[in-house]
């Protein structure tokens, strides 16, 4: 063998050999057995030691290369001084002369030697000789045993990774330093082959033979540190046990499909400090506050004490959860390689997507099949998607457009996935302004494009003249094309109904290929029976979900919210599919994005601070909430079990105590634990845990507690499945399956029948159906409730925020629509404010950590904030009109807290806008809606709450109006009167003559007035300011003139007048004496 083959290095117990070649080498040569006493430069013999008789010469520590003394005394000298094999510098061994760098090594003084002169022809002669030889050594006689084994254990267990044969898979990616030599696995093993062991003395300091350099001992450190970091790892993430397999993490496929990214300690620390700055200048504000009253205003300053402590007590609640924000980043070629290589079937798992429609009228069909045609054509195995279409509505309507959609989806779908364009909603993607060739290689794109968008021209006409046909009812009403009446004609009394309009048999598009599954949902109603409005449908989607394909994710969209980035579902399973975190997350929430938003967003639709900022926050801690749409949940969470529990590692005990005195020490707390444990399972609600959902058996786990706190299965029997799940087999039999899927052969048509039983209007009697299962009710947020019960189970959520928005829909651009949404969403909290899972008082002993309980509580007590939000809005007014004010005259110890006060206000929201990225106008345009809403609708929603649980007066919410293809912002300045406008607009003119009558009094008072005027005047304009929008939108744009001018123009008019009936000008002055009348009669 040559000596140029390299340093061989393997493992016994892993059946691995690799081996290290030179530069320009690229075929691999037969390894041979070295006998390490032939010098591989020269080609003489290695020698011994000077120092000792009974060993070898070794010239280089690291890796053992065969070099005699002559050689390696050349190197140093006269060569690289480093090995030619390892290229690392060949150490001084004592006995030989100093060269150039020894200066450096921590050696032995060996002064006789250092100088000693070398020269002399014999040296001459073998360093001419080992020029000659230098990579050519001597071949010897080889085993000739040695074959390709098929068996080596390389880096991806044997298994080929895009057509690359085992000889070219690296086992280090990166190139070794100086040489660039690269790793390779040798294809060549015989097992019965012995490698020749390298003579040891036990008496001599392992250094000389390599082990304990400092090399060794790096390499040594870093390979634990590895081992500790994937043994946390798999801590962390529950089981960890992955595949069963000890594969390096270096292999692509095993590598972590996400990663936390937390925010530079440069910005996200000073954040930190002024919020703890800042509740410390609140203590000492309010001391100030509380001790020192205004005795001529007390009423005032009572009702301005209470108003601060309530925002400071709210403030707490919003700060402190977004104490840990952090960002997170997902690897989809890593998924792809995992879970969806080329050429072979995907291992992706099964996602079912819910649609939720109720009134066509205002959720135009258009909108709907723009959503559903963007599902359909989502960048996912096709035979893992099925879309669900819920139309709580039972409209007709709605029936014939998700027909006519199907047809139109077998066109649109192929020519989005042949071009990959985005969006993948024909409307959206063929009104956006850009340049739609770039990046487009295919002459016949331009095309194609032409022919499909006349043909989804054709498709708009279809969808507008049904749209058109069902504004006129027949009196008999709706009749199918068979003659059949539409079993929907009667809104709150029809049969269940569903249609599979895209399936199995059929459900191919032009080009031959295979379309997801589509199925109409309409569930059945009847009078008497209460069916939970959206919450009801969702759950009745889950039911039908799981008896028809039961994929073990679900993805809810609005019906106006579409897939904006067709690899969205990608991202979200690149958390739910990750072995070491996706077996306890429940849901990943995507943010919400809208379209046909004014580019001022003068209602706050974008809500930036509430996505960009608090969600990050919480995503910190255990998750984001779930806000009601772009969310993927684990059905499993959704069933209402448990979180898997971590794996705790073994408690170290000490065994040097005698028992007895382990006995005195831990007994008593041995007992106080077990008397709480045992009164916690009374007052904490019973969760159901399962063990094996793979089996289709009727068993779920709860724990027993013996000796060992070892958990043992507990078989419960079908009639309480029934009490929990319903009284349906077949789905009963689907939730025992964890990965999903149904039982291979199932009847379609007696699935179908099934599939009816369980949206019929009764199943949900006497079960657990929106108490602990599916979604929650009691609230018309839903969602709140939904993600609150799933967190209490223990389980975490996660926020996914990728570069290209995941989905995008439309927010209400008028005033007053904006204004019912966020009423709906306050009565929402105040719901739950009142109910049993109000967070003040729910979930406690669960897996639910105190800063997510800070912001459930904070989401449900926010719309109480609008009473001393009223109030204090209101003080202004007052101050200007009585003359009084809420503070005495201030000190210079008081000036100082209240200014403290001030910038630690805004140095909070600066750097939280600095760390967040959000830029300043959105967070103006939040606060200034925080107080629009405050005063408005969350002040209704708190009156409505209260009336409900009093008097038991129910109030229903309208469904928000979708856009629709109107003038842009045709909307915006449309003025629809509603009650809710009454308290801004109140407020706004109660402050205008504030403002008035304060001026006019300073003006009538003198020069002294003025200077307490300015206080009052900045609190009056505060409010002013932060209702602006309000009166933009109130005035609306009826002569074109900008509302700000309309404004100023009423107070300067207002001011002016005063001023002009102060100077008096039409009145005479005189000059001279004043003359007074005397009392005498001068006639």
């Amino acid at each position: 063998m040559e000596a140029s083959a390299g340093l061989v290095a393997g493992s016994h117990n892993r059946n691995e050999l690799v081996v290290i070649r030179r530069e320009g080498e690229s075929a691999l040569r037969p390894v041979k057995q070295i006998n390490g006493q032939i010098c591989q430069i020269c080609g003489d013999t290695v020698g011994l030691n000077d120092h000792n008789d009974n060993e070898l010469f070794v010239a280089c520590n690291e890796c053992a290369f065969p070099m005699c003394k002559t050689c390696y005394e050349y190197e140093r000298r006269e060569g690289s001084q480093v090995c030619p094999q390892c290229k690392t510098r060949l150490k001084r061994h004592k006995g030989c002369a100093r060269v150039d760098g020894d200066e450096d090594e921590d050696g032995v003084d060996d002064l006789e030697n250092e100088f000693k002169d070398l020269g002399g022809d014999d040296d001459a002669e073998s360093v001419l000789h080992s020029h000659l030889s230098y990579g050519r050594g001597r071949d010897y006689d080889m085993p000739h045993s040695f074959h390709a084994v098929p068996n080596v254990l390389l880096l991806t267990n044997g298994q080929m990774v895009d057509d690359i044969p085992p000889e070219q898979h690296a086992l280090v990616p990166s190139f070794m330093g100086g040489g660039g030599k690269r790793i390779h696995p040798l294809p060549f093993a015989d097992p019965n082959m012995q490698v020749q062991p390298r003579s040891m003395d036990p008496s001599k300091d392992l250094g000389a033979y390599g082990y304990g350099s400092v090399a060794w001992k790096e390499r040594m450190e870093l390979w634990k540190q590895k081992q500790e970091k994937a043994r946390q790892m798999r801590n962390d993430g529950g089981d960890g046990d992955d595949d069963g397999l000890d594969l390096p993490l270096m292999d692509e496929a095993r590598q972590p499909l996400s990663r936390k990214l937390p925010f530079p300690s440069s910005q996200i620390n000073p954040y930190r400090i002024i919020i703890i700055i800042r509740l410390v200048v609140l203590g000492f504000f309010f001391h100030y506050r509380v001790t020192h009253p205004v005795h001529d205003a007390f009423a005032l300053w009572l009702i301005s004490v209470i108003c601060e402590i309530w925002f400071a007590i709210s403030w707490v609640l919003d700060q402190f959860p977004k104490w840990l924000p952090i960002k997170r980043e997902t690897y989809l070629d890593r998924l792809a390689l995992r879970y969806d290589k080329e050429g072979q079937p995907s291992q992706l798992a099964a996602v079912d997507f819910f649609v939720s429609t109720v009134d066509p009228m205002k959720e135009p069909p258009l909108v709907t099949a723009n959503t559903v045609l963007s599902i359909l054509a989502v960048d996912y195995p096709v035979d893992k998607v099925s879309c669900y279409v819920s139309d709580d509505g039972a409209a007709m309507l709605t029936f014939e457009a998700l027909s006519e959609t199907s047809e139109f989806a077998k066109k649109w779908v192929p020519f989005c996935k042949k071009f990959n364009i985005e969006p993948r909603a024909p409307e959206w993607y063929f009104q956006q302004k850009i340049d739609y060739l770039k990046d487009k290689v295919m002459p016949s794109f331009v095309r194609e494009r032409r022919a499909m968008k006349r043909e989804y021209e054709e498709f708009k006409v279809r969808i507008n003249a049904l749209v058109a046909k069902a504004e006129k009812v027949p009196e008999e009403g709706w009749t199918m094309q068979d003659g059949t009446p539409w079993p929907g004609n009667n809104v709150r009394d029809h049969p269940g109904m569903i249609q599979v309009f895209l399936g199995q048999s059929g459900g191919y598009d032009e080009d031959g290929n295979e379309l997801p599954r589509l199925v109409y949902v309409s569930r059945e109603k009847r009078p008497g029976y209460n069916h939970h409005k959206k919450a009801g449908a969702m759950n009745a989607l889950v039911r039908v979900s799981a008896v028809l394909t039961n994929a073990p994710y679900l993805l809810n969209l609005d019906c106006d919210h579409y897939i904006n980035n067709s690899r969205a579902l990608r991202e979200a399973m690149c958390f739910m599919m990750d072995p070491l975190v996706g077996k306890r997350v429940c849901y990943v929430q995507f943010p919400q994005r809208f379209d046909g938003i004014d580019r001022h967003d003068r209602y706050a639709n974008r809500n930036i601070v509430f996505f960009d900022i608090n969600m990050k926050g919480l995503d910190g801690i255990q998750g984001p909430i779930y806000v009601g749409t772009g969310c993927v949940f684990s059905r499993q969470a959704l069933y209402g079990y448990d979180a898997p529990k971590k794996k705790k590692p073994p408690s170290r005990t000490c065994n040097c105590w005698p028992k007895w005195c382990c006995c005195c020490c831990c007994g008593s707390r041995k007992k106080k634990s077990t008397k709480s444990k045992q009164g916690k399972k009374f007052k904490l609600p019973k969760f159901f845990r399962r063990t094996d959902n793979r089996s289709p058996a009727f068993s779920i786990n709860g724990t027993e507690e013996n000796g060992e706190g070892a958990e043992k299965p507990v078989v419960i029997s079908e009639e309480k499945l029934e009490k929990k799940f319903g009284q349906s087999p077949v789905f009963v039999s689907s939730t025992l399956l964890e990965d999903g899927g149904t039982f291979k052969g199932a009847n379609p048509a007696s699935l179908l029948k099934e599939a009816i039983h369980v949206i019929s209007c009764g199943y949900e009697e006497k079960t657990e159906w929106g108490k602990e299962i599916g979604w929650i009710y009691g609230s018309v947020t839903e969602d709140i409730l939904t993600g609150f019960k799933m967190h209490c189970h223990g389980w975490r959520s996660i926020y996914c925020v990728p570069k290209r928005p995941a989905f995008k829909g439309s927010a209400p651009l008028n005033l007053s629509d904006r204004l019912h949404q966020v009423l709906r969403w306050a009565l929402g909290s105040v719901e739950i404010f009142f109910s049993k899972h109000c967070p003040i008082w729910y979930g406690y002993g669960g897996g639910l950590k105190w800063l997510e309980r800070l912001s459930y509580i904070n989401s449900v007590v926010y719309p109480w904030t609008s009473i001393p939000l009223l109030a204090y809005c209101t003080l202004p007014a007052v101050c200007l009109l009585t003359g009084k004010f809420i503070t005495p005259e201030l000190n210079n110890v008081a000036s100082l807290w209240f200014m403290s006060l001030f910038i630690c206000i805004f140095a909070t929201s600066i750097l939280e806008m600095r760390w967040s990225g959000v830029r300043i106008d959105d967070w103006w345009r939040n606060e200034q809606f925080w107080v629009i809403g405050g005063v408005s609708s969350h002040l209704f929603a708190v009156f409505q709450g209260l009336l409900k649980v009093l008097a038991g007066i129910d109030t229903n919410f309208t469904v928000t109006s979708k856009a629709g293809d109107d003038e842009d912002f045709s909307e915006l300045y449309t003025f629809k009167w509603t009650t809710l406008l009454i308290p801004p607009t109140t407020l706004l003119i109660f402050n205008f003559i504030g403002v008035v009558a304060g001026v006019s009094n300073a003006i009538n008072n003198g020069y002294e007035s003025w200077g307490p005027l300015f206080g009052k005047l900045f609190f009056a304009f505060w409010v002013i300011v932060h209702l602006y929008p309000f009166l933009k939108g109130l005035v609306g744009r009826q002569n074109r003139t900008p509302t700000i001018v309309i404004v100023w123009s009423i107070l300067l008019a207002s001011i002016f007048s005063l001023l002009w009936v102060r100077i008096d000008p039409f009145l005479p002055k005189g000059d001279g004496p004043l003359l007074e009348e005397c009392g005498l009669d001068c006639n």
